[in-house]
């Protein structure tokens, strides 16, 4: 039964130990069918840490829990829930774009 809940456990595992506030993680595990879903919750303050410089930190995580999913024959997808009074700020330099650019650059 421990392969089950493996995915679900090295997620929280692993960020309990990068957050300032471990007690405030918490991690949800979904299973329909498109695979399982590994639902990630932290403080707002802790987002940062978690998201990681240009998302490399999430990326990180994810690749990983891709890994432990090819080992169990499961696709493991994860999503970090933005926390409420999350105060994110555009990045300087960045360019936002509307809608309409957004999908007038997807080449098909």
């Amino acid at each position: 039964m421990t392969e089950i809940i493996q995915d679900r456990d090295f997620v929280e595992y692993v960020v309990k130990q990068i957050v300032n506030n471990p007690d405030a993680v918490k991690v949800d595990r979904k299973i329909d069918e498109m695979g399982v879903l590994i639902t990630l919750d932290v403080a707002p303050e802790d987002m940062g840490m978690v998201i990681g410089r240009e998302g490399a930190t999430a990326k990180a995580l994810r690749t990983l829990l891709r890994v432990i999913g090819a080992k169990n024959n499961a696709r493991v997808n994860l999503k970090i829930n933005e926390p409420e009074g999350s105060t994110r700020e555009p990045r300087e330099n960045a360019t936002r774009k509307s809608i309409d650019e957004v999908v007038g650059d997807i080449q098909i």
